[in-house]
Order: structure tokens, then C-alpha cells, then sequence
């Protein structure tokens, strides 16, 4: 009983990490420009030495020196991926909150440790007029920070993202579209990087339709109900591991009892 056994100890394993995913899409649900995480599952097959043996028959009678093979598929988490779908746009009034309508677009933050990329437009104004994340992330734009002047009244930010102080032009809100979205991964605090050892070309999110919205910030888009399904989904699941293992030890056990008897 084994592989009964070990097949529900890597199937609640599986799930385990499944609700992991699903509990942090839940814990996001009002963090802005935020992200769901999916998960891709695929067959895992089992194989043993005589599976590759082709032994040749002698004749149509001949018997196979070795059993028939019996390959077991067992499910496994292949890949996780990053759903980049656009969310909705909620009102905010705020001049500075950001929202960017279009998937293959990101704002670009300088970060202490390096420039990285997020949809999370939610900015605020440094004592020294720089437009940053609450983080102290600074936006960057064309020629780097942009630098709103003191004792500004009215600051607009315009659909391609030139931004206005009292009417003049101080500078223009930057958009990165990158050629594989499928190359970025997470790294904390809403940003996104390039994965470990791949290179990501950037190009001028503009140009891919992109907009910005001023006074708007863009929801998750994660869908409360479908992630409460899913997480119901997945505790069945963990729950019917759990009886597979269960009944897989309960059968060792009685098989041990009868051997033990037979063998007294």
C-alpha cells in the first residue's frame, strides 16, 4: 500500500501549497495593482527499470521474462504564474493615485536596492516635491524624478502621462511595457523583476495602447468569490488525501496482523 500512501502524501502536500497561493490572493484583495498568483498542475509518471526493457521473443508462445509496464501518474505543481489581467479602476480623487489602463504596462520605482516594476499607483509627495510610493520608492519619468515645485495648487497628470504643476510642465510619468510578461516574477512590496537568469527587453508602454488614468487607482483583480470556491475546492481535496492515507494504513496494518498470524 505504498504508493496509496504516498500518493496522498504528495496530493495533500500539493493542495497544501495550493491554499497557500489562494490564501495570499485573498490577503491582497484591496492592495492596489495587485496580482493573483495561479498554479499549473501536470502528470508526474513513475517508472521502474523493466519499463524500458523490449525483451525480442523467440516465438508467438514464448512467456515475457518481465512483467507488463505500469507507468502511475501522479499530480504535481508544474508552474506558478503571474494572472497580469487588468483590474478595475476605483475613484479616488487623489491627483497623485495613478491608475494605468492597459496589462503589458508597468511604472518604474527606485528602490534603495535597484529599479523594479509595479502597477501599484498609489504616490505621494515627498517633503522635497518628489513624487514616491508611501515605501519612499521615487517614481521615475523620462529624465528620472519628477519634481513637483513648492506651493503647487493644481497638479495634472495627462493620459500619456506628461504631468502639469499649476500649468506648466515639470516632467512625464514613465511607462515600461516588457516583450515576455511571463518572465517576470514577484519580489515583495508589489514590485516585479525579471526572472533569476533571464532577460527582459523593455519597451514604451505608450506604445502599446497604454494610458494613465489620474485620480484612479487600479483594484486586484481578484474575484472574492472564485478564490473563496477555490479554497472550499482545495480543503475537499486536502480532506479526501487525508482519507486515502488513512485507509492506506489501516489496510498495512490489518495485512501486518495477518501475516504476523499466519506466519505464528
Amino acid at each position: 500500500m505504498q504508493d496509496a500512501m504516498f500518493s496522498g502524501l504528495f496530493g495533500a502536500l500539493t493542495t497544501e501549497h495550493r491554499m497557500n497561493f489562494i490564501a495570499n490572493n485573498l490577503a491582497n484583495v484591496n492592495t492596489h495593482g495587485y496580482k493573483r498568483d495561479t498554479l499549473a498542475f501536470s502528470d508526474t509518471m513513475a517508472y521502474y527499470a523493466h519499463d524500458e526493457i523490449r525483451e525480442p521473443l523467440m516465438t508467438v508462445r514464448s512467456k515475457p521474462l518481465f512483467p507488463e509496464p505500469k507507468n502511475m501518474a501522479r499530480s504535481r505543481i508544474a508552474v506558478s504564474n503571474v494572472d497580469f489581467g487588468q483590474g478595475s479602476m476605483k475613484v479616488t480623487g487623489d491627483p497623485l493615485d495613478l491608475a494605468i489602463s492597459g496589462e503589458n504596462a508597468f511604472f518604474k520605482v527606485e528602490t534603495p536596492t535597484g529599479e523594479f516594476l509595479t502597477r501599484n499607483g498609489h504616490f505621494v509627495l515627498s517633503e522635497d516635491g518628489t513624487i514616491k510610493t508611501p515605501q519612499g520608492y521615487i517614481l521615475q519619468g523620462d529624465g528620472g524624478a519628477i519634481q513637483i515645485p513648492p506651493n503647487t495648487r493644481n497638479i495634472t497628470i495627462s493620459g500619456d502621462g506628461q504631468v502639469h504643476a499649476d500649468g506648466e510642465l515639470v516632467g512625464r510619468v514613465s511607462l515600461f511595457s516588457v516583450d515576455n510578461m511571463k518572465n517576470m516574477e514577484k519580489l515583495g512590496h508589489n514590485l516585479f523583476k525579471p526572472r533569476y537568469n533571464v532577460e527582459v527587453a523593455e519597451g514604451n508602454g505608450y506604445a502599446t495602447g497604454a494610458r494613465v488614468e489620474q485620480g484612479f487607482v487600479e483594484a486586484a483583480n481578484v474575484e472574492v468569490v472564485t478564490e473563496m470556491v477555490n479554497m472550499i475546492e482545495t480543503n475537499r481535496q486536502f480532506e479526501a488525501y487525508q482519507k486515502v492515507i488513512q485507509t492506506a494504513d489501516t489496510l498495512d496494518r490489518q495485512a501486518n496482523e495477518k501475516v504476523g498470524k499466519r506466519s505464528s
